[in-house]
């Protein structure tokens, strides 16, 4: 689609990615666009966990070791094998690029690729050329078992949305109706905070039409309840005014109640 190719994704999928950690943030230390060196060398994000005292419980941090290195598709983009050797090369390049030996302990090293499309093809040359295999960790977690680095792919679609909702929103096929409203109601509880405010705009922008439609569906439902609205108001004042005439003549409230359909609890309500 034409009006997401000038979309920023990888800022959405950062704001993403610290609001799904947000609980264990305290713990890990995250640079975006962290240069590998002077040149223009650079991985998406990498996160440093500060302490190996604390377990990540989020699924998926648990694979994470003290370094840790992600590289981040957007929806219309695909993970292809040269992906796979950039971001590994690049890695082991971020291992090496330091003033002393083993200054950072290549057993400490992760890689996490995430992206929109199973990339079966990259897959199955990484089992045939390095016998890499995958084995499914939980929804849209994938460990890539056979490398020295530990390696997870994550597929944002199928990541469960309970755990991962930010991240699993990261798409551009929402839905309108209940899953933009949920969106929605999300966004209301956290929109002071400048994180979920950068991935609801990007999201915004990547269903634009999708939004609009559910908007239009929110303004027809608010004139058509402003309708209903305004014909109750109209038939109580006219069953105010017919009660009026009828205690004038000097009926009952029990007489009046008959005579008008209502209870005479609410003959007398009127009457107060």
């Amino acid at each position: 689609m034409e009006k997401n190719k000038t979309l920023q994704w990888h800022p959405g999928f950062r704001a993403a990615l610290r609001i799904t950690l947000c609980e264990e943030m305290k713990y890990l230390e995250m640079h975006e666009e962290y240069q590998l060196s002077r040149k223009p060398l650079q991985i998406d994000i990498l996160i440093i966990k500060k302490t190996d005292k604390v377990a990540i419980k989020k699924s998926i941090g648990k694979i994470f070791r003290t370094y840790n290195i992600i590289e981040y598709k957007s929806p219309n983009d695909t993970l292809n094998i040269n992906n796979f050797y950039k971001v590994y090369g690049y890695t082991c390049f971020y291992q090496s690029n330091t003033d002393k030996v083993m200054e950072i302990d290549p057993g400490e090293l992760t890689i996490t690729f995430v992206c929109s499309h199973y990339p079966g093809k990259m897959l199955r040359h990484l089992e045939a050329a390095r016998q890499i295999c995958v084995e499914k960790q939980g929804q849209g977690i994938y460990y890539l078992k056979g490398d020295a680095i530990p390696i997870q792919l994550l597929i944002v679609p199928e990541l469960s949305a309970k755990e991962n909702y930010w991240i699993q929103n990261l798409r551009t096929d929402l839905k309108a109706g209940g899953e933009i409203r949920s969106l929605m109601e999300n966004y209301e509880k956290n929109r002071k905070s400048k994180d979920y405010e950068a991935v609801m705009d990007l999201i915004a922008r990547a269903n634009h039409e999708q939004m609009e439609e559910e908007k239009k569906m929110c303004d027809a439902l608010r004139e058509l309840f402003a309708e209903e609205l305004e014909e109750e108001k109209e038939k109580g004042m006219e069953l105010a005014k017919r009660v009026f005439t009828l205690n004038a003549q000097g009926l009952s409230a029990e007489e009046i109640a008959q005579k008008c359909g209502i209870t005479k609890e609410r003959v007398e309500k009127l009457l107060a």
